[in-house]
C-alpha cells in the first residue's frame, strides 16, 4: 500500500517529467495531478491526500477549504514566497506548510545583485541611448560606486544573507533588519542587526527580503522613505505589496531617494500606465529573480526531495512559518 498521496493541485511548469513520477511510485508515494483552477477543483482531487502540493503561485488553495483536505498533513508550495497559501489557518489545523526556499535563493540574490548594478553604472539607460545613436558619456552618468557603500538588508534569511555573502567583495558595510533574528547569528555572517529605521537612514543601498504577510505588507511607505538619504536607492525581489508603489512612485519624482529596481510589483503584469515606466532612474524586470537555466530542474528535485522525506515520516526539508528562514 502506498505511505503516501500526493495531490498536485497546479502547476507553473508543466508537464510534469516523468522521472518525478517515476521517482515517487518507486518510493511507494501515490501521485494524482489535475491543473484545478479553483479551489473546488482542489478539493475534489485532493480530500484524501495526504500532500497537497502547488507548483509555483497559483491562488487555488484557501481557508475555506482547508476543512475538506481532511487528510491534509503538508501543503507543499514549490518557491519561496507562500502568500498564496493560507499558511496561519493552516497551521491553525495542524498542516505544516512546506516550500523550496534553497531551489532558487542564489537565482534571487544574484538577480538582487543586478539590479543594483544596473542601476548604479546607469546600464539600460545608456544602452538605449547607444542604440538610438547616442553617444554621449555625460548623459545617464554613474552617479555611485558599490565599494565602501552600506547595504541594508530588511529581512535577514536565505536570499539575504547570500547576498550578504555575495557582497563582500565590495568591502560593503551590511546592515540587517529582521525582528527574528538575533544579533549573535547577524554577527556571525558579518552583519550588523539593527532596527529598521537605523537601516533606513544608514544604507545607501536597500534590498527587500521579507515575505509578504499582513505585517509587512506596505512595510515601506512614505514614511519610511523619507528616512532614507537622497540618494539611495531600493530593490525589491521579494512582493511587490511590501511597498507602497504610489509612495516609491513620489518618492522617486520628488528625490526623496535617487533610484531603484525593481523584479515585483503591486499589480502584476505591471500596468501599461504605470508611471514607474516612465522613470529612467528605475530599473524594471518582470518578476523573473528566481528564473535560470538551472530553476526548473532545482524546483522538481527540491520538491520530490521534500516528498519523500514526509513520506519518511520525516519533517519537510524546509517550512513556511514566523521562525522560517527566507
Amino acid at each position: 500500500m502506498p505511505t503516501l498521496k500526493v495531490a498536485l493541485v497546479a502547476n507553473d511548469l508543466p508537464p510534469t517529467p516523468e522521472w518525478v513520477k517515476d521517482q515517487l511510485a518507486a518510493r511507494g508515494v501515490e501521485f494524482v495531478e489535475r491543473a484545478c483552477s479553483s479551489p473546488s477543483e482542489v478539493a475534489a482531487i485532493a480530500a484524501d491526500a495526504d500532500l497537497v502540493w502547488v507548483m509555483g503561485g497559483a491562488r487555488v488553495i484557501t481557508a475555506e477549504i482547508l476543512p475538506s483536505l481532511r487528510r491534509c498533513r503538508v501543503i507543499l508550495r514549490t518557491g519561496t514566497g507562500t502568500d498564496n497559501i493560507p499558511v496561519d489557518e493552516a497551521h491553525r489545523r495542524g498542516i505544516i506548510v512546506a516550500n523550496t526556499p534553497e531551489a532558487t535563493m542564489h537565482h534571487v540574490a544574484e538577480h538582487a545583485l543586478g539590479l543594483l548594478l544596473a542601476v548604479v553604472r546607469q546600464i539600460p539607460v545608456q544602452d538605449r541611448l547607444v542604440r538610438q545613436g547616442v553617444w554621449d558619456r555625460h548623459r545617464a552618468w554613474p552617479n555611485w560606486t558599490l565599494t565602501g557603500k552600506t547595504l541594508g538588508l530588511v529581512g535577514f534569511g536565505r536570499i539575504a544573507r547570500c547576498l550578504a555573502r555575495k557582497v563582500t567583495g565590495f568591502d560593503m558595510v551590511r546592515l540587517a533588519f529582521d525582528p527574528m533574528v538575533d544579533a549573535a547569528t547577524m554577527t556571525e555572517h558579518g552583519v550588523e542587526k539593527v532596527s529598521l529605521e537605523t537601516l533606513l537612514d544608514r544604507s545607501d543601498f536597500v534590498s527587500i527580503h521579507v515575505p509578504l504577510t499582513e505585517e509587512t505588507r506596505h512595510l515601506i511607505g512614505a514614511q519610511q522613505l523619507q528616512l532614507m538619504k537622497p540618494d539611495a536607492i531600493l530593490i525589491n525581489t521579494a512582493r511587490g505589496p511590501i511597498v507602497d508603489e504610489r509612495a516609491l512612485v513620489h518618492a522617486l519624482q520628488e528625490g526623496w531617494i535617487d533610484g531603484a529596481g525593481l523584479d515585483v510589483f503591486e499589480e502584476e503584469p505591471l500596468e501599461i500606465d504605470n508611471p514607474l515606466r516612465t522613470l529612467d532612474n528605475v530599473v524594471l524586470t518582470p518578476h523573473i529573480a528566481s528564473y535560470s537555466d538551472e530553476f526548473v530542474e532545482a524546483f522538481w528535485s527540491h520538491s520530490v526531495r521534500t516528498i519523500l522525506e514526509v513520506a519518511q515520516q520525516r519533517p519537510p526539508l524546509w517550512c513556511a512559518g514566523p521562525r522560517a528562514l527566507r
